[in-house]
């Protein structure tokens, strides 16, 4: 739910910002690794629609986090400006997360 005030809408926004792009990404696995969470699993598959007690007692993996919530922010920001910066950084993680999977799976080569 948004903020009633202008001020508030704008505190939200940067929140939210801070937890997506390269930071957000940085962010995410330091936090997953203090916790003794795997970065990735691939058999276990991100949890959708989680209630509130769900997600904060959810113990997954670093990369489920990011289909879970991180890449759902772009989309919740309140202000045009917040929007423009979510889209640069959605990209960005979106990227990164093609990347990481591609090197996990080993399609990745050195020559």
């Amino acid at each position: 739910m948004a903020p009633d005030t202008l001020e508030g809408r704008i505190v939200q926004d940067a929140d939210r910002l801070d937890a997506i792009g390269a930071i957000g990404i940085a962010r995410a696995f330091a936090y997953g690794g203090s916790r003794g969470r795997a970065m990735h699993i691939p058999s276990e598959k991100a949890k959708e629609d989680m209630t509130e007690e769900e997600y904060f007692a959810n113990q997954g993996t670093s990369v489920n986090h990011f289909h879970e919530k991180l890449l759902k922010l772009r989309d919740l920001m309140n202000t045009p400006t917040a929007r423009r910066i979510a889209d640069a950084r959605h990209e960005y993680m979106v990227g990164y997360l093609e990347e990481f999977m591609a090197e996990w799976e080993g399609e990745r080569r050195i020559c």
